[in-house]
């Protein structure tokens, strides 16, 4: 069991973020043990076809048999609206000492082979790794990802403002609850250690646990992850509502496009969130775009796409 113990002014101080970092690295449970995760099993037959081109060996270290990962490798994020390229820069200057310790901790010794070798060199190789599995992999499906965490944020604030912090702890977990002014997690682990919350205690959702978990070392801030409400719903196709009068006008998939653009998007990640190729999406949004009623702009590698001021008053936004 770990126990927070929530001191003085730390009994306010109790924040929600999201990280994508943690995100991107407690995914690799899934890839480990597929039949732990199965609400999952849609994304992971998608990924299929990139998997062969990633540092597969590097990323399957990550984790062990008991699904631990590195607590470098989950740092505490301070705002639901965390970016991943501040993460990925943030660990880049992971103390040497650190990285081995946390290591170690995961495997013990010795490490697996992808890991051996001067620590900067094997931190360089993961940040790699991880990057290129953002991209290939984490990128297109993250709006959906995010959207979902932050409404379990929003959800768990209005819980505090309506019944107490109190009855907010139970609901997360039940494995989780309030003491007087401690936080007990019971863990699977044979984990034990109590510490203050000096600084905060600091609430992430994630998509990757069916238990609430926390760091492995005491001196480590104080965290607790826990399962995000929705998970089930994560990869059902999403409809494309739409006014029938829009629809009947444009086709129901184009008016729906129309709508959902509002808010700028790529083919990729539109596709994935609609359940349908990266193709079809492509149609829809190139015939929008020939008539006047989308824009797009490059943003990095991906193209983005949104309402034109013309598409806006056919929206009815205008």
């Amino acid at each position: 069991m770990v126990r927070y113990e929530l001191v003085g002014l730390d009994l306010a101080d109790v924040r929600f973020a999201v990280s994508p970092l943690n995100e991107l690295v407690l995914s690799l449970r899934a890839w480990r043990d597929p039949g732990r995760f199965p609400l999952h099993l849609r994304w992971l037959h998608a990924l299929e076809d990139v998997r062969d081109s990633l540092d597969g060996s590097v990323l399957l270290a990550l984790t062990n048999a008991r699904l631990w990962t590195p607590d470098f490798l989950n740092p505490r994020p301070y705002s639901p609206l965390t970016r991943i390229d501040e993460e990925l820069a943030g660990l880049a200057d992971t103390d040497p000492a650190v990285v081995r310790r946390d290591l170690q901790a995961v495997h013990g010794a010795p490490l697996p082979d992808p890991l051996r070798g001067p620590a900067p060199r094997v931190l360089t190789r993961i940040i790699d790794a991880l990057t290129e599995y953002w991209r290939r992999c984490f990128e297109p499906h993250w709006p959906r990802m995010r959207a979902l965490l932050e409404g379990d944020v929003t959800f768990r604030g209005r819980q505090i403002a309506q019944h107490g912090l109190a009855a907010m702890f139970s609901e997360l977990s039940n494995t989780v609850r309030l003491v007087g002014s401690a936080v007990e997690v019971q863990l699977r682990s044979d984990l034990d250690y109590t510490r203050t919350t000096t600084g905060g205690l600091t609430l992430v959702p994630t998509l990757w646990t069916t238990n609430a978990s926390t760091p492995i070392s005491a001196a480590e801030a104080p965290m607790i992850l826990y399962s995000a409400r929705g998970v089930a719903t994560l990869w059902e196709p999403q409809s494309l509502p739409a006014p029938d009068a829009l629809s009947g006008l444009l086709g129901a998939t184009r008016a729906g496009l129309l709508i959902q653009l509002g808010t700028p998007s790529s083919s990729t990640e539109l596709a994935a969130r609609l359940g349908v190729t990266t193709t079809a999406v492509n149609q829809h949004l190139r015939a929008l775009r020939t008539g006047g009623l989308l824009v797009s702009a490059r943003h990095g590698r991906a193209v983005l796409y949104r309402r034109s001021d013309l598409g806006d008053l056919l929206a009815g936004v205008g």
